[in-house]
């Protein structure tokens, strides 16, 4: 396998492309400024869709909006008035998640290499993760009914080692579904070489 992996042919399985992984998703990867920063430079890095943004979106702020009802409620009706405290730490935090969610989700990305796929995530953060193709147990799709609406899936790679499971959230359906049959593909063929 190289980093431009082969197009479709009509007399072979479908192959990952650039352009089927890349396509409806963010236009540039958000990496760290300072020096100091994990860099991988080599490759091409794929991101996920802005479609993910909305649908954390939408359920955080619905969470969001059960805390603060829940907190006037205990409050105003039940003159509970502890309620302010657990009531308001909640509310900032999740007003805080809402207003990095969108940079958080250009921080996510993933690169097919030669014998892995790395898998990185964060800014303040970072979290780089390489799954070598041979010791890949199992590849999963899931994706909930906000996902399906919005027509984005998870991805998920199981290994040996627990430590090392990957998800990559926000990908279009068509994309995982590509990625997957892939991954499978490529796990295959190396395993057979051990």
């Amino acid at each position: 396998m190289t980093n431009s992996p082969e197009a479709k042919t009509p007399d072979s399985k479908p192959t990952t492309t650039d352009e089927t992984l890349d396509h409806g998703t963010f236009g540039r990867l958000i990496e760290p400024r300072s020096e100091n920063r994990l860099v991988l430079e080599s490759g091409r890095w794929h991101q996920i869709s802005p479609k993910y943004v909305w649908v954390q979106l939408i359920s955080t702020g619905s969470f969001l909006l059960i805390v603060i009802a829940a907190t006037l409620v205990l409050t105003l009706v039940m003159h509970q008035v502890w309620a302010w405290i657990p009531g308001g730490i909640l509310t900032v935090i999740l007003a805080w998640t809402l207003a990095i969610m969108p940079r958080q989700a250009r921080a996510i990305g993933y690169q097919l290499r030669d014998d892995d796929l790395v898998f990185r995530r964060g800014i303040l953060w970072q979290r780089f993760v390489a799954v070598p193709y041979g010791r890949m147990q199992l590849v999963d799709i899931t994706h909930g009914p906000l996902d399906r609406g919005f027509g984005i899936a998870q991805l998920k790679f199981v290994t040996a080692a627990a430590t090392t499971g990957v998800t990559i959230p926000g990908l279009e359906q068509a994309t995982a579904e590509t990625l997957r049959d892939h991954l499978i593909q490529v796990a295959e063929s190396r395993r057979t070489g051990l």
